[in-house]
């Protein structure tokens, strides 16, 4: 497959490399009341950025005053899966990304079943980008100064992917959502950010992580970072941010519990104030 072009605007060293949360709601009843947003992750690496499920309100949460995210900046929307909290704004920021199909540019990667069955990625729209990629384990792509990998299937009722990101020194996987199995455990390389989708405070007999399995996966890991995300009532009740403290004291590594508008310099590996 032949890689996208790196982006004229914006150059590489004018943008900050970042993680922003867009929100860090996963679960039906928290995103459905927006108790957490749900708007994905945004990530800005050597000049490149790239959306990363753009669940409901990602379009009004990354152009709101405190963040001001260009999406006519983007190179990227990548799909884990097409559960409508991952989902549901994926149509807005296609459009977006290319200027209404007027800026024919950028790339869309989305599992088979986000276009075949039952589609959530509209067929109108399929023109406007440069590239509609179909995910799959073992798949690798080169987004101008990042390589995106599909190291894992994982097991959630629908065809979802865990993600790894690499640009400028750094590596960033994303386990979304999916129910705890032994190879979460393995990760190829030492990673810059381990991010995990952690719905539940105690297992439960539904496809998702529990806080449990997320100290499994973080201790067998050993990330330079891990964020907690993607919460459900039980974590919010449970404050995450105190949950990752805990984990942090008894795995001797770094621990964060992200909240919704969260910025996190990659540089420095350091998130902004909470407000």
């Amino acid at each position: 497959m032949k890689p996208l072009p790196k982006e004229k605007k914006p150059q590489i060293g004018t943008v900050k490399s970042e993680i922003v949360f867009l929100g860090t709601g996963g679960a039906r009843i928290v995103v459905f009341k927006q108790i957490r947003a749900s708007g994905g992750i945004w990530l800005s690496l050597e000049g490149t950025q790239i959306h990363i499920d753009p669940g409901p309100g990602a379009l009004v949460h990354l152009t709101s005053k405190r963040l001001r995210l260009d999406p006519t900046h983007l190179s990227a929307i990548v799909l884990s899966h097409k559960h409508l909290d991952h989902s549901a704004d994926i149509n807005v920021m296609i459009e977006a990304m290319t200027e209404g199909g007027f800026k024919r540019k950028g790339a869309v990667f989305a599992p088979t079943d986000a276009y075949e069955s039952d589609p959530v990625i509209f067929r109108y729209l399929r023109s406007y980008a440069d590239a509609m990629e179909v995910l799959h384990e073992g798949f690798r792509f080169r987004i101008g100064g990042i390589s995106l990998q599909v190291p894992l299937r994982l097991h959630h009722p629908v065809e979802n992917y865990a993600l790894t990101f690499k640009g400028g020194g750094k590596t960033i996987t994303l386990i979304s959502d999916t129910r705890y199995f032994a190879q979460l455990e393995n990760a190829p390389e030492k990673e810059s950010v381990l991010i995990l989708h952690t719905v539940l405070l105690q297992q439960r007999e539904i496809d998702h992580l529990c806080l449990e399995d997320a100290k499994r996966i973080i201790g067998a890991r050993s990330p330079q970072l891990a964020i907690l995300t993607h919460f459900g009532m039980t974590m919010l009740r449970a404050k995450p941010w105190q949950l990752a403290a805990g984990l942090e004291q008894e795995l001797g590594l770094r621990v964060m519990g992200a909240y919704d508008h969260m910025r996190l310099d990659l540089d420095s590996l350091t998130a902004d104030e909470e407000s």
